[in-house]
């Protein structure tokens, strides 16, 4: 079905990417401008935004560009500012801004602990915060917050900080989803598996199997079910689906994109 979300106007943080290819943000905002949104993509690399951009724009589709850290309470009320000033409303805010920092309790320093906290909880925290009023004024909208595989089971690496704070995205988007319901405010969560992404190409590598690209792979490949990875237009599909009519009656929820992954008892 064409045309899903013709007429709104979707603010999406993290639309950049750090490389080629379907990152979860960039297909998300790819995605919404394809289904009709006016899309403000907003990233804190303009750099990173430039190929979301021109994908955008090549498809003939309507999306204006934002410079913004989703950790900076000021910068982000101005990121809503600007979808507002632009198109006159907010209909739907994706949280997409995250990341994994590696270590365990033991072993991660607590200034890691605090900027993970910051970079994974913090900004979802703050986008549902200053989109919510404006969302209430016009009477509705939806909230779409990409948490992680990893805030719900331990999925093969000590990463604690990322682990707790995409467990507190989840309950979040709960809380939220039933404090606004009667505002006409739908909150949900997308809790991605593990993806093939730029992201893992520019930084997992390293981090996990010492710059190997293909080891890292062949681990991460293991773990899912059907024996594939996904990547970012797996992610933007489910947000597609969150953020339109189709779950109009859908809040307070997660939709898990893991292969399987999460249901494995092993």
């Amino acid at each position: 079905m064409a045309g899903r979300l013709e007429g709104k106007v979707a603010v999406v943080s993290g639309a950049g990417s750090v490389g080629p290819g379907w990152g979860n943000g960039r297909s998300t905002a790819v995605f919404f401008a394809r289904e009709g949104a006016r899309v403000l993509a907003s990233d804190i690399n303009p750099e990173g935004l430039e190929e979301t951009l021109a994908m955008i724009e090549e498809d003939g589709n309507e999306v204006t560009p934002f410079t913004a850290d989703a950790t900076d309470s000021e910068q982000v009320a101005g990121m809503i500012q600007a979808a507002k000033d632009t198109y006159g409303r907010v209909d739907i805010l994706v949280n997409m801004v995250g990341g994994s920092s590696h270590g365990g309790a033991a072993e991660l320093t607590e200034e890691a602990w605090a900027k993970q906290l910051d970079y994974n909880l913090t900004s979802v925290f703050l986008g549902c915060r200053h989109v919510i009023p404006v969302m209430r004024e016009q009477g509705g909208g939806s909230i779409v917050n990409i948490a992680s595989a990893s805030g719900v089971r331990f999925t093969g690496a000590p990463q604690v900080a990322y682990a707790a704070s995409k467990a507190g995205v989840i309950q979040l988007s709960r809380v939220t989803a039933v404090q606004y319901a009667p505002d006409g405010i739908r909150v949900n969560s997308v809790v991605p598996g593990q993806v093939h992404t730029p992201l893992v190409e520019a930084r997992l590598a390293n981090q996990r199997a010492g710059g190997d690209l293909e080891k890292l792979l062949a681990q991460r490949q293991a773990r899912i079910p059907l024996g594939w990875m996904g990547d970012g237009r797996d992610i933007a599909n489910a947000a597609l689906f969150l953020a339109s009519d189709q779950a109009r009656f859908v809040t307070g929820t997660e939709i898990v994109v893991d292969g399987g992954m999460t249901a494995r008892c092993d």
